[in-house]
This record gives C-alpha cells, structure tokens and sequence, in this order.
C-alpha cells in the first residue's frame, strides 16, 4: 500500500472518531444536561478540547487528502467530496472507504497493463 493511502486512511480515521466523539458526544450533553452538572462539564471539556484537535488534525488530514488526490490524480470535484466529507460525523468513513477502493482498483488496473517498453 502506497505511503499517501495509508496517511490518509490513518487522518481521516482519527478525524472521523474525534469528530463523532465531538458531534455526536460532547455537544449535546454541553448543551442539552443541566448547567453545573457532570455531564454538561464533560460536554464542555470534550467540546473545547477536542474541537482545537480536530480542528488542528483536520487540517493534517487536508494535506493528506491533496497529497494521495495529486499522487492519484483525481479529477477536483471528487477530490472536493472527499476533502469536505471530513467535515461531516460519518461520512468521513464512506469518503475514505471509497478513495481507498479507488485507489486499490487503479493499482490493480495498473498492475494488468503490458509495459509499453517490451
């Protein structure tokens, strides 16, 4: 597996899980538990803290998605998908299940091809 598949695969991962984590966890018990509570403390803590994270490993994960779209050569509307599909809990997942298929496939397609130089 090529070393732009595996950075990608690895950012978008964490991206994906801490984005949930921050979603689908942390906002709703900072805005929905009781003021003063627990839980709305640790809604607070996980909001704060693991936005700054995503949002600092968002922009690695950025720079790992051009760099396997350019080492690819995507065409830029489904570079554009993939990159903003980190954007959404979830769907991170999907976008980096098929960018890898992807991949995978053309390395394969690649790999049937006769060399020209025989």
């Amino acid at each position: 597996m090529n070393r732009n598949l595996t950075a990608y695969r690895v950012m978008a991962t964490i991206v994906g899980v801490l984005l949930v984590v921050l979603i689908l966890v942390g906002v709703p018990l900072k805005y929905l538990a009781g003021d003063g509570t627990d839980l709305q403390e640790i809604g607070a803590w996980i909001t704060t803290n693991l936005g700054v994270l995503h949002g600092w490993l968002y922009m690695i994960f950025l720079f790992a998605a051009f760099m396997l779209a350019r080492r690819e050569a995507w065409e830029l509307p489904y570079t554009l998908v993939t990159l903003i599909c980190g954007t959404v809990p979830v769907l991170s997942f999907w976008a980096e299940h098929r960018a890898t298929q992807r991949v995978r496939a053309e390395a394969a397609a690649d790999a049937l091809e006769p060399d020209p130089s025989r």
